[in-house]
């Protein structure tokens, strides 16, 4: 007869933000450790694409709710907090406030044993918006009835954390850059892994641990050194950077927005922490928790797991095919123009046609924009996409780009080389047809990209116009 000792029961493990990242990573974790992983969401089918959706048990709330929390807290001994605001919406400093005393208030009233916080590393003294909201929700559970572990992270690496997509789409999208002063200041990235490795040893801290530990990887580098060592990881060559002590984080933050994928919303407060140095001022999480297996993981390792899931070239192929295409229009369109002809200078022209040294400067501009944002658009488009099941948005677009750019160079032969000027004109309405079907393609990817595309929809409108005007004041030509 075999005899076997009691049963133990698993304990019971809340996380809240399971959609994000770290939630996304710390889940699994959890359940290799031996927990009962429970989670709280506005929708259960936001978890279909986890690995791990069927092995949780999942409850559809609202993290304002006193009555979802107190069902999402009931019988858990532990409770992730993994919320914050960084929509780029008003009132974000209110909300997490509220938010967080509320979460606080429905664990103590569930008795669950402690509430794990990921914060984010500072400097004392005044702090960004965002950066002191963070700080603040972590106060408010150091405050409270339930023991808190509030964790202090600086950038993490990895695929998927804001901050890292942040700091590898401007290395693979800028190899040349004038940029603000925060990028000489001191940061100590932490690999998610180690990350997760902190949350899950959190649970079991003692009873009356209530306070914050820093948390970093092995090596303090500026943000200008955590680009030249990606570029060098990624294979990408060394990146020219120039930091000047100019450039807002609101104006860096919309820049960011332009020229990545992260939203302007989520760009200003990344780029408003990172005027703050975000370096360890200790390091009792070792002796607490204790450091991961294997010790800590450097920058360059940390990079490397997250390329497994990144192609870093694909800016760079994707840049090289629009502007491949618009640069053949632009060639094409220039040759076919002929200002200095005699046709031409027989013409009745509007007094509102500009002068002809503006067209050449404006439509310069106009090509670089288009080739930059549609490339910055499909390549959103084609990371967002399943790799198993990829959708035709980025194709579509870059179709469309070609099309357009075939209009652009049309009406230049139509009107200087064919001398039909209404004909002209009806394919210059084609073509800010199809200008405007550019910025409707590019939205998904981004509002500031197609906002900078209607800017292009529009000069076509113009010129649209003012080949109509010179049609109707020249009808023998």
């Amino acid at each position: 007869m075999t005899v076997t000792g009691p049963r133990t029961t698993p304990r019971t493990a809340l996380v809240t933000g399971a959609t994000g990242y770290i939630g996304g990573e710390l889940v699994p974790a959890l359940l290799d450790a031996g927990w009962r992983v429970r989670v709280l969401t506005r929708r259960s089918s936001r978890l279909d694409g986890q690995p791990w959706h069927e092995d949780v048990e999942v409850v559809e709330g609202d993290a304002t709710s006193p009555d979802d929390l107190g069902r999402a807290l009931d019988g858990a001994e532990v409770a992730y907090y993994l919320l914050h605001s960084m929509d780029g919406q008003g009132s974000f400093v209110e909300r997490d406030r509220t938010m967080a005393q509320g979460f606080a208030a429905a664990a103590a009233d569930a008795g669950t044993s402690r509430v794990v916080y990921l914060s984010g590393l500072h400097p004392s003294g005044e702090l960004s918006e965002h950066l002191a909201s963070r700080v603040e929700v972590g106060e408010i559970f150091l405050a409270g009835p339930v023991p808190a572990t509030v964790l202090q992270a600086g950038v993490v690496l990895g695929d998927g954390s804001a901050s890292f997509d942040m700091l590898r789409h401007l290395t693979e999208r800028l190899p040349a850059m004038v940029a603000p002063k925060w990028v000489d200041n001191r940061i100590q990235p932490i690999a998610v892994d180690d990350v997760v490795h902190y949350l899950v040893g959190a649970a079991d801290l003692p009873a009356d641990s209530n306070r914050t530990f820093d948390i970093g990887g092995p090596e303090v580098l500026t943000y200008a050194d955590m680009m030249q060592r990606y570029a060098d990881v990624a294979g990408l060559g060394r990146r020219l950077i120039v930091s000047v002590p100019v450039l807002s984080p609101r104006l860096a933050g919309l820049w960011v927005g332009l020229v990545t994928p992260i939203s302007a919303g989520i760009a200003r407060p990344l780029v408003g922490s990172l005027v703050h140095e975000a370096i360890c001022h200790e390091d009792d999480v070792q002796t607490a928790i204790g450091l991961p297996p294997g010790g800590l993981t450097g920058f360059d390792s940390a990079v490397r797991a997250a390329l497994r899931t990144v192609d870093p070239l694909l800016w760079r192929r994707t840049v090289q095919r629009a502007a491949g295409t618009v640069a053949a229009a632009a060639v094409v369109g220039s040759l076919l123009t002929d200002p200095k002809s005699r046709w031409y200078a027989s013409l009745d022209k509007p007094s509102w046609q500009p002068p002809p040294a503006a067209f050449p400067v404006v439509w310069t501009g106009l090509y670089a924009e288009v080739a930059l944002l549609t490339a910055a658009a499909s390549a959103v488009l084609k990371e967002r996409d399943d790799p198993d099941h990829p959708s035709t948005r980025a194709r579509d677009l870059e179709r469309a780009l070609a099309v357009n750019m075939v209009l652009n160079a049309g009406w230049t032969g139509l009107f200087f080389r064919a001398h039909r000027p209404w004909v002209a004109a009806a394919e210059c309405a084609a073509l800010t047809a199809s200008s405007v079907d550019l910025a409707r393609r590019v939205a998904p990817a981004g509002r500031g990209k197609a906002t900078g595309l209607l800017a292009y929809a529009g000069w076509c409108a113009f010129a649209t116009a003012l080949t109509t005007a010179i049609a109707r004041r020249n009808p023998r030509h």
